[in-house]
């Protein structure tokens, strides 16, 4: 076939498209598409941060049913192909100093298990991998717990246990600001540069334990710290690349990517735009400066109703355009090329970022979105499972493993 008639062809293909729509027919499917809901359906999707819990303190809605609000309801994680949902019981860094942080993570997993209660048709909780991948096949969509914020253990290694026996299966050793565990990617002040001594017990009792350590949110030097010290892989529950996003220490370095690989560990990327495309972050960085300026001028506290309302207004009268689903694909893409397909997963964080979620991932329902730009991409379908779902679950199945051994090496 010589280049003349290769040239040709799509726009023949397009011009009976768009004929066929005119005259009453109608354009012909998308085989990729149907692929893409057919693979959804059919492998297990992880999604290893959903910020359901934490949206609910704001708004109660039943999530059973289909809801108004939010990126997440039955319904709709149930179109997507959404088998494990990870909750994040997220606990913001102001309760590190006005006490109650435990409480708080107390309360989050008691509505998760309402939710479950509630719908013991629809929803499971699961303490294990095989224990997540029996609830799947019985039909159920997974309902697995995940603490932001290493602040709820207050200091006490024993509620490490606690929090294991209450299902926590992975902790976000900080989140905003430093704790007593280690320093915060978002806090200027590193006053443990890294690891404290405390975090550093932390760190072997959740090996211990069976506790997935997570590194989003904090240092470089912590996280540097934690692989040298962690006897399993360790997790990026809902972080991208910072490839994409120059000097932001929130996203994963090249070099850490690398040791965190080396490690076994894997990179579960968020979907936010300000995560993805460095444009979006900047220009929401600007609008942010912005409105600290008008509450500094008009003395407002920032943690107001009053700055809430504010905030909400000048978003909708300065609206960002989000990014595209094909920068989600490019972070997934690098970190494929740095350390290849086995360390790369998938952490939305839905519920957790308002409008900047990107065209064509705007809830649970269009994961098949992501899939097809994969799969237009090249990806073979072990690959898109692994993505999905495989890599995780070898991680979580690891750190059961390496607790197992320390267990008995230990004679417990």
């Amino acid at each position: 076939m010589d280049s003349l008639i290769k040239c040709s062809i799509p726009l023949l293909i397009a011009f009976a498209a768009t004929a066929s729509c005119r005259y009453g027919g109608e354009a012909p499917e998308d085989p990729l598409a149907e692929r893409a809901k057919k693979l959804a359906q059919e492998l297990i999707i992880v999604d290893t941060h959903i910020d359901v819990p934490y949206r609910l303190t704001e708004k109660m809605e039943d999530v059973g049913l289909a809801t108004e609000g939010g990126d997440f309801d039955y319904p709709r994680a149930r179109a997507g192909g959404l088998d494990v949902a990870f909750m994040s019981i997220y606990v913001p860094a102001s309760y590190q100093e006005s006490g109650g942080a435990k409480e708080l993570a107390e309360e989050l997993i008691d509505l998760v298990e309402g939710i479950v209660e509630n719908h013991p048709d629809k929803f499971a909780l699961a303490a294990s991998v095989d224990e997540a991948r029996q609830r799947v096949e019985e039909g159920k969509i997974v309902l697995a717990l995940g603490m932001e914020n290493g602040a709820p253990i207050e200091g006490e290694l024993d509620n490490l246990e606690r929090f294991h026996a209450r299902g926590i299966r992975y902790i976000t050793l900080a989140h905003s600001k430093s704790n007593r565990i280690c320093d915060s990617s978002y806090d200027d002040e590193r006053q443990w540069e890294g690891l404290s001594p405390f975090g550093r017990e932390v760190v072997a009792e959740m090996n211990r334990v069976g506790i997935m350590i997570d590194i989003s949110h904090v240092t470089d030097d912590a996280t540097r710290q934690v692989l040298e010290l962690s006897e399993a892989p360790v997790i990026a529950s809902h972080s991208s690349c910072r490839h994409f996003t120059p000097d932001w220490e929130r996203n994963i370095s090249d070099e850490l990517i690398r040791e965190v690989a080396a490690n076994g560990g894997v990179i579960q990327i968020n979907f936010g735009s300000g995560f993805v495309d460095d444009a979006y972050r900047l220009q929401w960085l600007s609008q942010w400066d912005e409105i600290g300026k008008y509450f500094e001028e008009h003395e407002i506290d920032e943690d107001s109703e009053e700055a809430e309302e504010y905030r909400e207004d000048y978003r909708k009268q300065h609206p960002i355009e989000p990014a595209d689903i094909a920068a989600v694909a490019d972070h997934i893409d690098h970190v494929v090329e740095l350390v290849g397909i086995d360390h790369v997963g998938l952490g939305s964080d839905f519920d957790g970022l308002g409008d900047s979620l990107p065209h064509g991932l705007r809830d649970v329902s269009e994961y098949p979105n992501l899939i097809r730009e994969l799969l237009e991409r090249g990806y073979s379908d072990d690959e898109i499972r692994k993505i999905c779902s495989g890599n995780i679950l070898r991680v979580w199945s690891e750190v059961e493993r390496v607790a197992r051994t320390l267990q008995t090496d230990r004679g417990e």
